[in-house]
């Protein structure tokens, strides 16, 4: 099963790429890297929802005792915030990979400094470098 919150090459069976000393920054190498990881990770987050939906339809039943029907819809109401979770995931991936395309990927939205292979490899669908993202949460942090 491929957890949401690990996405890391190695979690998803890829190498952590390796950049050498005088490698261009996002050249082919590095987004067919990060095409490999997002397209398994959501392929991965696909799977899970094809199996919450077979376990709902296979565990749905109308118990008559209403504790236990209480339980199950409680169980159910879990999994389908998970899967809602999940589902915002898969269109964060769907822009990353647009922006793949567009030759956008690895550059902050921010400032338009370089994100960084190591940041990318921990959270492939950064948007933001590490500095501006800290001051997005220290804002956030005052504005409640």
């Amino acid at each position: 099963m491929v957890e949401s919150d690990d996405k890391s090459a190695e979690a998803l069976g890829l190498k952590p790429y390796e950049a050498a000393a005088d490698e261009e920054y996002m050249n082919p190498g590095q987004e067919a890297h990060f095409r490999a990881i997002l397209l398994a990770w959501k392929k991965g987050l696909m799977e899970e929802v094809d199996r919450t939906v077979h376990h709902m339809q296979d565990e749905a039943s109308n118990f008559p005792d209403p504790n236990d029907r209480a339980t199950q819809e409680s169980e159910f109401s879990l999994e389908l915030r998970t899967r809602d979770r999940e589902r915002k995931l898969i269109k964060k991936i769907d822009e990353a990979v647009t922006r793949l395309d567009n030759h956008d990927y690895g550059f902050c939205e921010g400032c338009g400094v370089e994100i960084g292979i190591r940041r990318l490899e921990a959270r492939p669908t950064a948007t933001l470098c590490i500095d501006c993202k800290t001051l997005d949460e220290i804002r956030e942090k005052q504005h409640g």
